[in-house]
């Protein structure tokens, strides 16, 4: 007998937690941020947890009550935020001083120039 997809029954998934680190960016003259307060607002409300970095939106206008206010968790130390996030959000490739930063298994999201 023939069954079609929706007469087929799943078993429910468990909800998968994602800790995203948004850093400030170090490189020189960057003062845009990877992640504004709606996008935070997005992630936590489908279960996510952020971690933003403390001062990383005022190049770009945005200030840690408003991502607070989004449900962002505000960390001064951005060793905390590479160290406990599974996935970091940059604006511009990670320079070799955070390489060190990076953990095994992390994605790190950002515009990565490859100079060939």
């Amino acid at each position: 007998m023939e069954r079609r997809l929706h007469q087929l029954k799943f078993a429910p998934m468990e909800a998968v937690v994602l800790i995203v680190g948004v850093p400030r960016e170090t490189k020189d003259n960057e003062y845009r941020v990877a992640m504004v307060p709606a996008g935070v607002t997005a992630l936590i409300d489908r279960g996510h947890k952020v971690l933003v970095e403390q001062g990383a939106g005022t190049g770009s206008g945005v200030s840690d009550e408003d991502y607070a206010r989004a449900g962002a968790e505000i960390l001064s130390d951005p060793r905390e935020i590479w160290a406990k996030a599974e996935l970091i959000m940059k604006i511009k490739e990670p320079l070799p001083s955070e390489y060190k930063l990076m953990q095994y298994g992390q994605t790190v999201f950002a515009y990565h120039h490859q100079h060939v």
